[in-house]
C-alpha cells in the first residue's frame, strides 16, 4: 500500500475528497491545530502523505530530527481493524523511505491496539484562548 503521490494532483484530489470524512473525523481529536484544507495543502506539497484504505484513511508525515528520521502517523480515521493492519504496510513503506522509526501522535487508546509501540511521552495541552 503506497501513499498517493503529491505529483499526481488529480488522483490526490479525488482520493482526498473520497476520504474527507475520515480525515475530518480524525481532526476532531487534533486539538484544532489544523483545518482539513491545511491537511490537503500539506499533502499536495509532499509534506504529508495520504494513505487511502477501503474503509479508512491515514495521513503520515516524514519528520527529520537531527539524529533520526521518523514516519509519524499524524491522522487516522475509519475502521479500527483496518487502520491497525495498515500500520504494518506503512512501516514497510517508511523503512523504504529511509525512516529509522515510526511515531504516532494520537489518542491514548492506540497504545492498547499497537502493542509493539512504546509510549515515550505524553502531550498535554492547555487552551489559553479563554483565559
Amino acid at each position: 500500500m503506497l501513499p498517493i503521490s503529491s505529483l499526481d494532483k488529480d488522483k490526490l484530489k479525488k482520493k482526498f475528497e473520497e476520504n474527507r470524512k475520515y480525515i475530518a473525523d480524525a481532526l476532531e481529536y487534533s486539538g484544532g491545530t489544523h483545518s482539513i484544507d491545511d491537511v490537503y495543502q500539506a499533502c499536495t506539497v509532499g509534506e504529508a502523505q495520504l494513505h487511502p484504505l477501503e474503509k479508512s484513511c491515514i495521513i503520515t508525515e516524514v519528520v527529520d530530527y537531527p539524529s533520526l528520521t521518523v514516519c509519524r502517523i499524524w491522522l487516522a480515521g475509519g475502521e479500527l481493524d483496518e487502520l491497525v493492519e495498515a500500520e504494518k504496510f506503512i512501516a514497510v513503506w517508511a523503512k523504504a523511505q529511509g525512516c529509522d522509526a515510526m511515531e504516532i501522535n494520537g489518542r491514548k487508546g492506540w497504545q492498547r491496539q499497537l502493542k509493539d509501540y512504546t509510549a515515550t511521552s505524553v502531550i498535554l495541552t492547555k487552551d489559553l484562548r479563554d483565559e
